[in-house]
């Protein structure tokens, strides 16, 4: 694992060069196990008004989709929101979630921008630089960058993503008449590729069920067995 999350002293200027500089190490080509044999899903929530960070983890068999272990870390919040800062915020207890999985998946679905971010490195591409994990952004909302070009509303649909001239992900239609993800590598995945392997795990919700049932699980929606 690379070098942990520094604690929150109010430097943010100093949090954006450490982002500049994590971005440099982030690898977008795909390199990890093939066939897949496990994924995971990671989301964040809060609990006690704010003060406790939950973060919700759930390991599952990538060719059934049996879940196979599901985690929550509690750690006490360590920062205020600061825009484009989030993954200091979650990063924390996201680490110590994956730290109690029974194994490390292939690759890891986050909830939250993978390089699409305006310094290039969003939650799921820092969980990807400090964890050494191959792993993609699965987000609700666009954080930055534009799309000029029309997306069907058909299963599967996927346009570009960029920030000028710099494509930075995709909009995935992953269900017909909802609104699309914006699907973005992490590290260790080409940005070709991600939309696929998101599409891989989607069944019949928005969500891949990686993220689906991490969100459900961060959100506390579903405790069972925890």
């Amino acid at each position: 694992m690379n070098t942990p999350v520094p604690d929150w002293t109010g430097d943010t200027t100093a949090l954006r060069a450490q982002q500049e500089a994590l971005a440099r190490q982030v690898r977008l080509r795909d390199d990890f196990h093939k066939p897949l044999r496990t994924v995971a899903g990671f989301d964040v929530g809060f609990e006690d008004d704010g003060a406790t960070t939950r973060a919700a983890a759930v390991l599952l068999d990538a060719s059934t989709l049996t879940v196979l272990d599901r985690q929550v870390a509690r750690l006490p919040t360590r920062m205020p929101y600061v825009p484009g800062l989030l993954s200091f915020r979650e990063l924390p207890a996201l680490l110590a979630a994956l730290a109690q999985l029974p194994q490390a998946p292939d690759l890891a679905f986050i909830d939250g921008q993978g390089i699409a971010h305006p310094r290039r490195l969003g939650v799921a591409a820092h969980f990807g630089v400090l964890s050494g994990l191959p792993s993609i952004g699965v987000a609700k909302s666009v954080l930055v960058g534009e799309s000029r070009m029309a997306l069907h509303d058909m299963r599967g649909a996927f346009t570009p993503l960029r920030d000028g001239r710099e494509q930075i992900g995709w909009l995935l239609r992953s269900k017909p008449g909802c609104l699309p993800l914006v699907v973005s590598p992490g590290h260790r995945v080409a940005m070709a590729s991600a939309p696929e392997l998101v599409m891989r795990f989607t069944t019949t919700y928005r969500l891949p069920e990686p993220t689906r049932l991490a969100d459900r699980l961060a959100s506390r929606r579903d405790e069972t067995r925890l």
